[in-house]
């Protein structure tokens, strides 16, 4: 099954056709068209640029930030490190792994990736790839009734383009969530805010269509007598093709004698429709824990608060996510022994924390004189190379080694001075 699996993933020669009826609503779902004016579900919610900004803020704060592998505090090398550093997948790197993750996790409400075992020789066992799936196509069961053997089992079901099922096990699956009310299943905010990004879609449109008119809205015709329907419709056409798009802009536009247009004076302003534009923003922003200033709102921004702001990202919205990704891939990645040794996988946030030059220093001041940090600790998260004598702590007081801390008052080598 896992050949089959991995197979998935490989460049395919020839796709094969689905047949669908012609009045099938799966049609409509294969073209990403939904029966309702506006669709915004799934992929489609990237179309509204608010949620694209607030899905891809989100998925490069995750996708540029590297991940390490520790034991007990301390940085190890391990056969995995490639994996999550470099290339999860030999199709894509660990940034684009990662971005899929986040993406999809946001569209769905969950994100998924199958791990592929190497099943012979002396690595047997070993995690050889991690690929990520199709959100849509992924279903969740639980047993929770003891159907099968083992009850509240909890199994993945993958279905393919050609509509193959593959039944997954959790040891095989990593399983990422967004907002979520049982622990199992994920809550995408697309769901929750579906009039509201209907609402910011609708806008959009509207100002698109606006632009193509002209900015102008319709009016009315007055005319003296009666017009058959399709004498109506040719007449409309012909007056719309001449007064409207952005070639006659500013022209002069001629009516037939007993014909008189009185234009609509409605504006965007008398709709309310930035206020309500800027509302909607804001509104999906907060679902998505993004700031305003990232969205390039700088009404109520200064140098100082945006920078309070990036760190109030970082602690309120991207310090949970990363939590939900480390925890994950700390229990489904490493052996029970490699968990009862101490090992765990931490996101290195330093590139989002890190101030300018005179502030980290002068932390790093503070953290070596206080005798809590050695100079080659700081020389690594500044990417310096060690320095001979450097894995001392040192302590205030002419900057000696902790473990020589008094020497100073001692006279003759006795206690007390004697």
């Amino acid at each position: 099954m896992l050949e089959r699996i991995k197979n998935i993933f490989k460049p395919k020669a020839q796709a094969v056709p689905e047949v669908v009826e012609i009045n099938d609503r799966r049609l409509l779902e294969l073209l990403g068209i939904e029966p309702g004016e506006l669709n915004f579900k799934g992929k489609n919610a990237l179309k509204e640029a608010t949620v694209f900004a607030c899905i891809r803020i989100l998925a490069d704060a995750v996708g540029k930030l590297p991940v390490k592998i520790y034991q007990h505090n301390g940085t190890v090398d391990h056969y995995l490190t490639p994996l999550l550093k470099i290339r999860a997948n030999p199709w894509m790197s660990s940034r684009d792994f990662f971005k899929a993750l986040e993406v999809q996790r946001h569209l769905y409400g969950n994100s998924y990736a199958w791990l592929e075992f190497e099943t012979k020789g002396k690595n047997a066992g070993k995690i050889t790839g991690i690929y990520p799936l199709d959100s849509a196509k992924v279903q969740i069961y639980v047993d929770d009734i003891g159907l099968l053997p083992g009850k509240g089992k909890l199994w993945y079901v993958y279905t393919d383009s050609k509509g193959t099922e593959y039944r997954i096990d959790p040891d095989e699956m990593l399983h990422f969530k967004g907002l979520t009310s049982d622990g199992i299943v994920g809550i995408t905010p697309l769901s929750e805010l579906k009039n509201t990004i209907e609402n910011a879609g609708a806008a959009s449109q509207y100002l698109n269509n606006s632009f193509k008119t002209g900015l102008q809205t319709k009016g009315i015709i007055h005319y003296v007598g009666d017009l058959s329907p399709e004498a109506q419709r040719i007449f409309r056409e012909r007056f719309e093709q001449m007064a409207s798009g952005l070639k006659n802009a500013n022209r002069v536009s001629l009516l037939p004698l007993g014909y008189q247009f009185q234009p609509l004076s409605l504006t965007m302003a008398d709709a309310q429709f930035l206020e309500n534009t800027q509302l909607t923003v804001k509104q999906i922003a907060a679902a998505f824990g993004v700031k305003n200033h990232q969205l390039n709102d700088l009404d109520r921004a200064t140098h100082t608060n945006v920078e309070h702001q990036q760190r109030e990202f970082y602690v309120d919205t991207l310090m949970d996510i990363l939590t939900g990704y480390e925890q994950e891939l700390t229990y489904k990645l490493f052996t029970q022994k490699e968990l009862d040794d101490g090992y765990y996988i931490k996101f290195n946030v330093n590139a989002i924390l890190r101030a300018d030059p005179k502030t980290r220093y002068e932390g790093y001041r503070i953290a070596i004189q206080s005798g809590f940090m050695t100079a080659n600790e700081v020389r690594a998260l500044e990417e310096l190379e060690p320095k001979e004598g450097g894995e001392r702590l040192l302590v205030n007081g002419n900057m000696m080694p902790i473990d020589m801390a008094g020497e100073q008052y001692k006279k003759g080598g006795g206690e007390n001075g004697e």
